[in-house]
């Protein structure tokens, strides 16, 4: 893929992510939400970010991949470790990264 159809993807996703939430809140923007539906908004980003990494972490290479000597599962278990214990969206990520860097490149 070149360099321009990279960017005409990214602006064509652009687009319609604006676009459904535009379309949503200009149909909701004179009226208040019920409490349940703010509750269940509450959940989106957790759940596009978890349907976004799952795959990779399962199959990098196309393929069910279930060891010790997958790098991107380790260090993204670890990273929801991370995250549960300490709250801390920063270092959720540094260490992820750390722990994803040394594993991919086999300094452990």
């Amino acid at each position: 893929m070149s360099a321009s159809q990279e960017i005409l993807v990214i602006l064509g996703m652009m687009l319609v992510t604006y676009g459904v939430r535009y379309s949503v809140l200009a149909l909701c923007g004179k009226r208040s939400l019920p409490q349940s539906a703010e509750v269940a908004l509450r959940y989106v980003p957790v759940a596009v970010l978890t349907a976004l990494c799952t795959p990779i972490l399962f199959m990098p290479d196309d393929s069910w991949f279930l060891s010790l000597d997958n790098a991107y599962l380790i260090a993204g278990l670890v990273a929801v470790l991370i995250s549960w214990l300490s709250k801390n969206l920063l270092l959720t990520i540094v260490l992820g990264m750390a722990l994803f860097l040394v594993l991919h490149l086999g300094l452990i």
